[in-house]
Order: structure tokens, then C-alpha cells, then sequence
């Protein structure tokens, strides 16, 4: 279970989130437009990084630019 141990990995780079307008689920309430966040972790898909809840959580690369 190698995402229990993604908070204290070496930062990938940080991204910045560039919109909060969510489909289908709602991230506003975890990730702020305009801030960067430390990227942990990336698929094809989603970024895995630490946001404002202070915990990992992945969302779609749609809501970050590099």
C-alpha cells in the first residue's frame, strides 16, 4: 500500500490550480484557485497531491497547470 506513504515522499513538483469547476464532484472546498500544491504523484489521468485538508487526494490534471 504504497499510498499510505505518498506524504512523506520527495516532491515531484508543485503545480498550481488554475480552476475549481468541477463536473461532477465538487473540489472547492479541497483545492484554491491560484495556489500550488506539492505533486506526489501522477498517472495519465490524475495528480496526486497534498491539499488544503493536508491530506493526499487525487484529482483530474484538467484543474492544475505546471
Amino acid at each position: 500500500m504504497i499510498h499510505h506513504q505518498w506524504e512523506n515522499t520527495k516532491t515531484i513538483r508543485s503545480v498550481t490550480c488554475i480552476h475549481t469547476n468541477a463536473k461532477k464532484y465538487k473540489v472547492s472546498g479541497s483545492l484554491t484557485e491560484g495556489k500550488s500544491y506539492e505533486l506526489k504523484n501522477e498517472t495519465e489521468e490524475f495528480y496526486f497531491v497534498i491539499d488544503n485538508t493536508g491530506k493526499i487526494g487525487g484529482y483530474y490534471k484538467e484543474y492544475f497547470q505546471n
